[in-house]
């Protein structure tokens, strides 16, 4: 299949200014394209990876990606999707902001070869330049009406727009006419709420490059579907917040757990979103869906790609080994102080100052049993675990020998109820 053909059978073709004029570039030269990530928080996510992963199959293809950070932009507030205002960041922390998201992208695009990625920041073109400049040379092409039109602002009229929102898509053309002079970037890459901004970019460049030669033969646009489930929710959005790709933030395993978790209506399209398996083993995987789904096939092999794209191979056999701890009847006890720090960092914990304790005394000190009496007819009914192993014995006396390195405890009550006694004595 050509990139085209490829990216269609994956459902990532949302809108393309001129398909048949792009497709024709495409096998013709050796094309430069950009896509823009606003350094609105100190991690991207993992709604922004599909447009990342657009960008590394068209390098994949032999073509050039520019990943530009909104240094600039990211000072203003893109008011695309958004109902109300963006808060505005202090110039300091969207810097600090920025280079993160630059590490970021740096770990997901190849830099070497004749068709390396590179890292672009706006504030270098846009911070220079004086409202004079900025109002004669760039804002005289915007007519009102037309801005107007457009859905990211025509959506924002009724609940209301500042002129600094409203002046976005001005300054997201100009990095569309900008790479285009200086870089020779002739295609842009964005979600589908971007439409707008990167129409408005072609329509930029047409006027300032005073050619009247129909913009579409020199430029193009084309966006990828914003991602959603099968219940019409967004992806990438849990009851803790978002997945984030900063292991600080949300971690490999919770990652990974996120990924394996997949709907069977929603894993075939992610797996032709977020993967680079090809349609034959997609194919397969699409079957072993529909005839033993209760064997997670598609969903192990989801969560296994994405986690090392992201993460690496290490951060992936943690997650599996957390998980076959936790769900698998796996050895809790072989695992390593990060792999308890991340598979049991959303349970209860408890810090056991004593260098030995009863059991019985220890439940209630944790509130794992509301009281001794309840703590020891928790034990004798065999349903209290040590470390994944059951205790029935209620004199038992926990000591040094069953901390795990010297610092934790797992105790499990029930089949699901996990705690974490962190001791410090």
């Amino acid at each position: 299949m050509t990139l085209l053909e490829d990216l269609t059978f994956r459902g990532l073709v949302n809108q393309v200014t001129d398909e048949e004029g792009l497709s024709a570039l495409l096998k013709d030269e050796q094309v430069t394209l950009y896509c823009g990530f606003d350094p609105t928080g100190d991690s991207l996510h993992i709604g922004h990876l599909l447009t990342i992963l657009t960008l590394r199959r068209f390098q994949l293809a032999g073509h050039k990606p520019l990943a530009l950070v909104g240094g600039a932009t990211g000072l203003i507030g893109d008011p695309s999707g958004k109902k109300a205002e963006r808060t505005l960041n202090e110039e300091s922390v969207v810097l600090e902001f920025s280079n993160k998201i630059k590490a970021q992208l740096s770990r997901f695009l190849s830099f070497d070869g004749d068709n390396g990625a590179k890292l672009v920041n706006n504030y270098d073109w846009i911070g220079s330049m004086s409202v004079i400049d900025f109002l004669r040379d760039v804002g005289k092409n915007f007519g009102l009406n037309y801005m107007l039109a457009k859905d990211s602002v025509e959506s924002r009229i009724s609940s209301g727009i500042s002129f600094t929102e409203f002046s976005y898509m001005i300054l997201q053309s100009y990095d569309f006419y900008q790479l285009y002079k200086e870089q020779g970037c002739k295609l842009q890459i964005g979600g589908s709420d971007q439409w707008g901004n990167i129409t408005a970019g072609l329509e930029l460049i047409r006027k300032m490059t005073g050619d009247s030669e129909d913009v579409r033969a020199k430029a193009f646009g084309f966006t990828i579907p914003l991602v959603t489930k099968a219940d019409g929710t967004k992806f990438g959005k849990t009851e803790g917040g978002a997945i984030w790709l900063d292991p600080e933030k949300t971690s490999p395993y919770e990652f990974y757990q996120f990924l394996i978790n997949t709907d069977d209506q929603d894993v075939i399209k992610f797996l032709k979103y977020f993967t680079f398996l090809s349609k034959d083993e997609i194919d397969a995987l699409e079957s072993e869906v529909r005839e033993r789904p209760h064997e997670r096939a598609a969903q192990k092999r989801l969560a296994e790609e994405l986690t090392t794209f992201v993460h690496g191979e290490a951060a992936l056999r943690q997650a599996e080994n957390i998980s076959a701890a936790l769900f698998g009847g796996g050895d809790l006890k072989q695992l390593t102080v990060d792999e308890i720090v991340q598979g049991f960092k959303d349970v209860p914990s408890f810090t056991l100052e004593e260098a030995s304790i009863s059991l019985v005394e220890l439940l209630v000190k944790a509130e794992i049993s509301p009281s001794k009496r309840q703590a020891r007819e928790d034990i004798s009914s065999g349903a209290i675990y040590i470390n994944g192993e059951r205790c029935a014995e209620q004199d038992k006396i926990i000591g040094r020998e069953e901390r795990i390195d010297g610092l934790f405890i797992i105790i499990r009550r029930g089949k699901k109820k996990f705690y974490l006694v962190r001791c410090s004595g």
